[in-house]
């Protein structure tokens, strides 16, 4: 990967990724301003920690199926570039069908055992107590997540990024807006600290479902795409869709469950450093969710380039938006290494906890930049249909190498929290390195989806 951009490719670059940046950066508001909000409750150090295991459990369910996404994105954005309209509407439809299933499944199990599976992780019945009610709210949206979800795949695939952007600000300043009425109680209703911030979430997921459902009747998509009309069921789609997903939802699930265990170790040191942990990983999607905007316009550019015969621009493609992630997370990692305080303050006040998150961050922020083209360049694997050999490349390198080695540092070798993000960049560059390799190999320029 070269220095210099590629100005015709960076101009398609961003014109695809700016409004999914846009949109994901907002979620990125949403995570800081709730973990700023939690972080002023009483009991900070508690709801903090509880907060941290709730997000990554629900997390552990909500992104393994937010990989319908992936799977409506590639195979929407391969129709697009098989100029195969009527296709891509298809593909939207039963998306949606599989969304209401597996919502409904999933959402009930969620809500009645909540407190068993926080308790399960967490090394204090207080901490388990105070995210059950944030946990089952989450599990309540979940239907309209998958909803949102199954939307922004159709929509980014056909490379109108900008429906997702607005979708994004609408539900995030609902949540916001939300986020402060529950969580400290205003227009007459009862503060109700972490739990509000699950009902918040929940709520905005169902906006966000009728701005998508009200997007889709705009004349320049109902006629061109036809998917409400004559809706049926396409097992052959449904079946794609799941191909591409399931080794996706594999690797959501094993690698949230792997930051859940890293939680659950930063908790065996103690539960200031587990609430210093929370704050470091809401301040990482500072990165991570830019560097995922970059992966959608790669994947979208990727996935177009390939349905319609260019498998050479789809590599450049990729190779121009990992150069660009690149970049940005080189200023956002020199934010996190010379001013860490000024970033931690954002999302706690509090003394003891800002003290032990100070040479995490730093850690963290030094190691996500080698992370933005492991992250682009695996989107682009995805788009070729690849998610198994980006699936592999993920599990075995968080827990063969990510969680043995924070456990051996952290704790067996007694270096504390710090020695336990030691990890991370051993971690990410294994990571890195990997989906490089494949990448440059070329082999997945000639897949099939």
């Amino acid at each position: 990967m070269g220095l210099l951009p590629d100005k015709a490719l960076t101009r398609d670059v961003l014109q695809i990724s700016t409004p999914a940046i846009a949109g994901l950066s907002s979620q990125m508001v949403v995570s800081v301003v709730e973990t700023a909000m939690v972080g002023r409750l009483e009991n900070a150090k508690v709801v903090l920690a509880a907060m941290s295991l709730g997000l990554l459990a629900t997390w552990a369910i909500t992104s393994a199926f937010s990989s319908l996404a992936t799977g409506t994105h590639v195979l929407t954005a391969r129709r697009s570039g098989q100029k195969d309209f009527t296709g891509a509407g298809d593909v939207l439809n039963n998306a949606l069908l599989l969304s209401l299933f597996i919502g409904l499944v999933f959402a009930l199990p969620g809500v009645v055992f909540a407190y068993d599976i926080i308790n399960f992780f967490s090394a204090s019945h207080e901490v388990a107590l105070a995210g059950t009610g944030y946990m089952q709210w989450r599990f309540l949206g979940l239907v309209f997540f998958l909803f949102v979800v199954s939307y922004r795949g159709f929509f980014n695939g056909i490379g109108h990024t900008k429906i997702f952007m607005y979708s994004a600000i609408i539900i995030n300043l609902s949540n916001i807006i939300l986020n402060y009425i529950f969580i400290f109680g205003g227009f007459g209703l009862r503060g109700m600290g972490l739990t509000g911030a699950g009902l918040s979430s929940a709520i905005s997921n169902a906006i966000g479902c009728v701005y998508f459902f009200s997007a889709t009747f705009l004349p320049e998509y109902r006629k061109r795409y036809k998917y409400y009309t004559g809706f049926r069921v396409r097992r052959d789609v449904l079946r794609q869709i799941v191909k591409i997903s399931l080794p996706v939802s594999f690797q959501n699930i094993l690698i949230l469950l792997g930051f859940l265990v890293f939680a659950a170790i930063s908790g065996v040191i103690g539960t200031t450093e587990q609430a210093a942990t929370q704050v470091v990983i809401t301040a990482l999607f500072m990165s991570f969710l830019p560097c995922f905007g970059f992966g959608i316009g790669a994947q979208t550019l990727v996935g177009q380039s390939m349905g319609n015969g260019q498998q050479r621009l789809a590599y450049r493609y990729g190779m121009e938006a990992a150069r660009l992630a690149t970049y940005f997370t080189i200023g956002l990692g020199a934010l996190f290494i010379l001013f860490p305080e000024a970033v931690i303050s954002v999302i706690t006040n509090n003394a003891e906890v800002t003290a032990v998150a100070r040479p995490i961050l730093q850690i963290a922020g030094a190691a996500q930049i080698v992370y933005a083209s492991g992250i682009v360049l695996a989107h682009a694997l995805q788009a070729a249909g690849a998610t198994v050999y980006v699936m592999l490349v993920e599990v075995l390198t968080h827990w063969v190498i990510f969680l043995p080695v924070c456990y051996g540092f952290g704790v067996l070798l007694g270096w504390g929290i710090v020695g336990a993000w030691m990890a991370l960049p051993i971690y990410i560059i294994a990571y890195t390195v990997a989906i490089y390799l494949k990448y440059r190999s070329g082999s997945w320029l000639h897949m099939k989806v």
